[in-house]
């Protein structure tokens, strides 16, 4: 019979034992009897390295210690290992936040450095050995079977309250709700410590699945508190078809479920432990405090459950319920499991009889009395006849056992000492300390309700505006006020109600997201099929796609490129200056914008010059292109109906522009909020509503003034600010429930005020790991954690949040880093991005030929990851800091052409950098104030605030945070 426990921990994990290497975990594992034990933690790459170095493989995907280990009882066979590990995913699902920790088994090293790879793409790996992700529990799955179609994939501890499938502050109710499409791919479930396979057997759900138990040992000596009787061969394969098949497992060894610490209800800080029932008779709350109660293992059984409790089914699994045998010592001498005394009398037993789970076990009963004496002989009789009495454990505190009472105690070693073996000497002992251990998401308001259709959920304002038929009307629509609700809204009642044709309809937008946005809003509305003909982009896009349909060679200059033109004609003659203002100085001569001073007339004509000879356009050049092509030719019907969202960015050319587009057309529409443009150094003005209205003299305006973002609090402090600028009196109503106030944090220091952040960000999310998570357990309907996704970090430059970034790698936080960065400009990033726009222009330098033969065959089919990480491979620059934040932005796009069109079209907030991620869901955003134009998060920090910076203008402060309503709007 082979002894099995896979799920354990490294000396990497968060609050692990420093001993838990290599050696450590093979001499506890002969100590216990366990011979097949899980690596732990093979994502950590510094714990994967020491792995390579201390082990050997032995066959069948195991491995055994390098070195043959040394220790423990007499005739110990040594064991084997397994490659295993635990990740914690962190995300919203369901409009709840999601708390989930799984268990994965490997075949290989070689797999584990595989899967590893691809999830360092997704978070931070070397922060933890069990890293947190903000990836669904679902993906997760997938990109393991993926990478390893052999890893067997096992939800953890699958009732603990705070960090498991079924949790009840942050789990499911059911596998599919979790798994979806691939539920199937789950064929074992890890009960936990607070749970036995009786508890489990009462949903006939779980009827199908393997129940398996693991120690989730954080230091050696915990080994084995619960572990897998298995009747195999040790191979990878053999295991795996027991966990998944059945075949070969015999059972498990078990906690008593009481001693778990979750098992009952409770509140440990009044001492409050209860029952379901006295939980249910309670109200839910503490009967000291009044505070919400932790829900703990039985009460979230007993929810769901669909079988009474003592109901066995046939063939329920086999079990033996156990205890680490320094508690049967110390529980039956009445003493300190952590004191001398027992550590001696459990070493003289291993010495003399065998490991721990053959003297809990198997071990004849004189053979132990005369080793340990009469109460441990006794101690070990009544636990495995099952009699223990059990004090429950709850909310993070372990529950206790005991086996005899001092007058049995008493009576055992008098009886002895009458035939003459003395008693024990009696000895203090040290108690123990227990541990700690330990959280969703606060629901948005939502807009009022209406009628069926598009005119659903608007107000009146709202559906004054999406129903207005004036030749042109604007849209002052103040923030949060469902801007773009009432876009999407008036595309979808022309196009469903009034019988517009979708090829006749044109929408720009100010970023390539949010057309994104808006046109899967609108197939979510309408149909995929009813949208299809409908033009949705912004100025730039648009543009370039009507100069491509014209078949005119465009080749546009990116942003990075421009850049270093502008720095070369500078240096050619001999100009001091920065080349981004030399760009802003050529965009307000090109767009007709007055100077400031004199400017730099000689290096304006020798950067056009420089253009021409590159047969290049820049972003003013490639309007003033489509400006040309529509004031010339006919008018164009896609412009029929024209409508413009964020109306207040737009400058004097892209307003020209608007004009010529739809000088025939039957309507515009424009919507926006003057008190949001941000652009002024681009050429955009306020002001641009009251030039509309002299150009369309019958111009209607509809004001939205219902806020839906943000609560009255937010409201109270941005509305002053607002009120300031020039025009009439600013009205907007709250219809959300007052919420938290906003708050000043001050901070000493750059780093101190990252790592309140990262910690504060850790707290709001109900904590990062379980003793996190009891601490910060929520204790009223209001306090539900967030998740990553929900928050913002926002900033004036981008090198502000570099300190950010780094408080929350060191927490695991994951985090997304939107905006253009220096790594564009460095010469590694442009040399890439080069070649493959040649590529894809089918103009490869000459000496490049090989590399084209190479990469062209993936060009339209392979990952934009895969591509640059091979082109970094073959040009040796993979480890360039510069290079992986290339490929870290590469994982937001699906094709080469997708990336390559983002980083020269894209604005700020299109341009997106993974903190270690690839997926979109579930981190922290990190951008500009700029960036943050347009979009929405709960939870928004504000972070280098300073006096006479960002337009502060208060007492001192170095750090904000504003909680509970929606993106800060900057006046």
């Amino acid at each position: 019979m082979l002894i099995a426990d896979l799920h354990i921990h490294s000396k990497y994990s968060r609050a692990t034992s420093k001993d838990c290497g290599p050696e450590a975990l093979d001499l506890w594992a002969r100590k216990k009897g366990i011979g097949l034990v899980g690596t732990g933690d093979f994502t950590h790459p510094a714990w994967r390295a020491e792995l390579r170095e201390k082990l050997l493989p032995a066959g069948g995907g195991l491995y055994t210690l390098k070195d043959g280990g040394t220790g423990g009882p007499p005739g110990a066979e040594p064991p084997r290992f397994v490659v295993t590990g635990e990740i914690s995913t962190i995300y919203k699902k369901d409009g709840r936040t999601r708390k989930v920790h799984s268990l994965i088994l490997l075949p290989s090293l070689e797999a584990a450095e595989d899967l590893s790879r691809r999830l360092e793409a997704i978070g931070n790996l070397h922060s933890d050995g069990r890293p947190i992700l903000g990836l669904d529990c679902r993906d997760l799955l997938e990109i393991t079977l993926e990478s390893c179609p052999q890893a067997v994939f096992v939800p953890a501890h699958i009732w603990t309250p705070h960090f498991s499938v079924f949790g009840a502050f942050s789990g499911f109710s059911t596998l599919e709700e979790c798994f979806g499409d691939l539920t199937g791919h789950i064929r074992a479930l890890e009960t936990g410590l607070s749970s036995d396979p009786p508890m489990n057997g009462r949903l006939s759900t779980l009827d199908g699945y393997r129940l398996i138990s693991n120690s989730d040992a954080h230091s050696p000596s915990k080994l084995g508190r619960e572990a897998n009787l298995l009747d195999i061969e040790p191979s990878y394969s053999a295991l795996a078809a027991a966990i998944q098949e059945g075949k070969g497992l015999v059972g498990t060894l078990e906690f008593f479920p009481e001693e778990g610490k979750y098992h009952f209800d409770g509140h440990r800080n009044c001492q409050q432990c209860l029952s379901p029932a006295e939980t249910a008779a309670a109200g839910g709350r503490c009967p000291v405090c009044g505070r919400k109660l932790t829900i703990g293992v039985l009460h979230r059984v007993e929810e769901l459950a669909d079988r009474s409790e003592g109901v066995v089914r046939p063939d329920a699994p086999y079990f033996e319920s156990l205890v680490p045998l320094p508690e049967v010592i110390a529980a039956s001498e009445g003493c300190s499991a952590a004191s001398k005394r027992v550590e001696a009398k459990y070493e003289r037993l291993l010495h003399a009889l065998g490991p721990e789970f053959y003297i809990l076990r198997q071990a004849p009963l004189e053979d132990v009395g005369r080793t340990a004496g009469p109460c441990v002989m006794e101690g070990i009789r009544r636990l495995r006849q099952g009699r223990v009495e059990r004090t429950p454990g709850y909310d993070g505190t372990y529950g206790k056992i005991q086996l005899l009472d001092p007058a049995e105690r008493e009576a055992l070693n008098g009886q002895v000492s009458l035939f003459g073996v003395p008693p024990a000497a009696k000895r203090r002992g040290l108690v123990a300390a227990p541990s700690a251990a330990a959280a969703e998401k606060r629901p948005a308001a939502e807009e009022p309700e209406g009628e069926a259709g598009p005119l659903t959920g608007l107000n009146a304002e709202q559906r004054a505006a999406v129903l207005d038929e004036s030749r042109a009307v604007a849209v002052v629509a103040g923030p949060g006020t469902g801007k773009t609700k009432t876009l999407v809204s008036r595309i979808a009642w022309m196009i469903g109600q009034r019988g517009s044709r979708p090829a006749e309809i044109t929408a720009v937008t100010f970023t390539n997201q949010a057309a994104g946005e808006m046109r899967a809003r609108l197939e979510q509305e309408l149909g995929k099929r009813a949208v299809r003909g409908l033009t949705v982009g912004t100025f730039h896009a648009i543009a370039l796609d009507l100069l491509r349909q014209r078949r005119e060679p465009v080749r546009l200059l990116a942003e990075q490129d421009a850049l270093a033109e502008a720095a070369g004609v500078l240096e050619a003659l001999g100009h001091k200056g920065s080349p981004r203002k030399l760009l802003q100085e050529v965009s307000r001569r090109k767009t007709g914008l007055k100077l400031e001073g004199g400017g730099d007339e000689a290096a304006c004509t020798a950067y056009a010059a420089r253009l021409k000879e590159l047969g290049a356009l820049d972003f003013d050049d490639l309007l003033l292109a489509a400006l040309a092509a529509a004031e010339e030719g006919a008018p164009d019907r896609r412009f029929r109906h024209l409508l413009v969202d964020e109306f207040q960015d737009i400058d004097g050319l892209q307003l020209r522009l608007v004009g010529a587009w739809n000088r025939e057309g039957e309507s515009l529409f424009v919507i926006g909020d003057p008190d949001q443009s941000i652009y002024g150094f681009r050429g955009s003005a306020a002001n641009c509503f009251a030039a509309l209205a002299a150009e369309y003299p019958g111009l209607s305006t509809v004001r939205l003034v219902q806020n839906y973002r943000s609560t009255p609090e937010i409201l109270g402090c941005a509305l002053p600010v607002i009120g300031k600028n020039p025009g009439p009196t600013r009205r907007l109503e709250p219809n959300r429930a007052q919420g938290a106030r906003p708050l000043l944090v001050t901070a000493d220091s750059e780093w101190s005020e990252g790592a309140f952040i990262a910690k504060e960000i850790g707290r709001m999310v109900g904590g990062v790991d379980m003793v996190e998570s009891d601490r910060c357990a929520p204790r009223s309907d209001r306090d539900k954690p967030w998740s990553f996704g929900d928050m913002a970090v926002l900033y004036r430059t981008h090198r502000q949040a570099e300190l950010v970034e780094q408080c929350l790698a060191r927490e695991g936080i994951p985090c997304v880093v939107a905006g253009r960065e220096d790594f564009l400009s460095h010469p590694r990033v442009r040399a890439a991005l080069d070649f493959f726009r040649r590529l894809m222009d089918g103009g490869v330098r000459e000496g490049e030929e090989a590399w084209a033969a190479h990469f062209l065959p993936g060009l339209g089919t392979e990952k934009p990851r895969r591509l640059l990480e091979d082109w970094a491979e073959r040009s040796g620059c993979r480890e360039e800091g510069a290079v992986e934040k290339l490929l870290h932005t590469a994982v937001f796009h699906a094709t080469m052409a997708e990336l390559l069109n983002t980083l020269t079209l894209g604005e700020e907030g299109d341009v997106r950098r993974s903190g270690r991620r690839r997926y979109e869901t579930g981190a922290v955003t990190l951008m500009t104030l700029h960036g943050a134009k347009g979009l929405e998060f709960p939870v928004v920090f504000l972070c280098g605030i300073r006096e006479g910076s960002s337009h502060w203008r208060a007492r001192g402060g170095q750090a904000i945070r504003r909680r509970s309503g929606g993106c800060f709007t900057w006046a």
